[in-house]
């Protein structure tokens, strides 16, 4: 396997292991991760477990093959919440459309008044 989502899977292994699911009720791992049980699952295991699916799901994805998966030591950060900005363009490693600011029109009016004016 790929070593992109190898330390994530250990992570939710771990959890899992360490889960009420397992230890107390004695269910399989693979019982614990289907609908039935795996509400009762700390919320801790079901973010890795979604974590885990999208980065097996980033793999097959050819619009992130190019880059690879983003490291999981990233998720949360600052550069991770300009992705998902609305109007995000890269360019030269920074944000193209970050400094501009929307008009409500009023501008435009005011710029085709005083060009009537002229």
């Amino acid at each position: 396997m790929p070593s992109s989502c190898q330390d994530i899977r250990a992570a939710l292994a771990e959890c899992l292991q360490n889960s009420p699911c397992i230890m107390i009720q004695r269910n399989k791992p693979s019982d614990c991760l289907r609908p039935p049980l795996v509400d009762e699952l700390p919320t801790r295991c079901q973010q890795l477990k979604k974590g885990y699916g999208q980065c097996k799901r980033g793999m097959v994805d050819m619009r992130k093959r190019f880059r690879g998966n983003m490291p999981v030591g990233m998720m949360g950060t600052e550069q991770e919440k300009d992705f998902r900005e609305e109007g995000y363009q890269l360019y030269a490693g920074k944000n193209v459309v970050g400094g501009v600011k929307p008009t409500a029109g009023e501008e435009d009016l005011k710029e085709a008044a005083s060009l009537e004016k002229k």
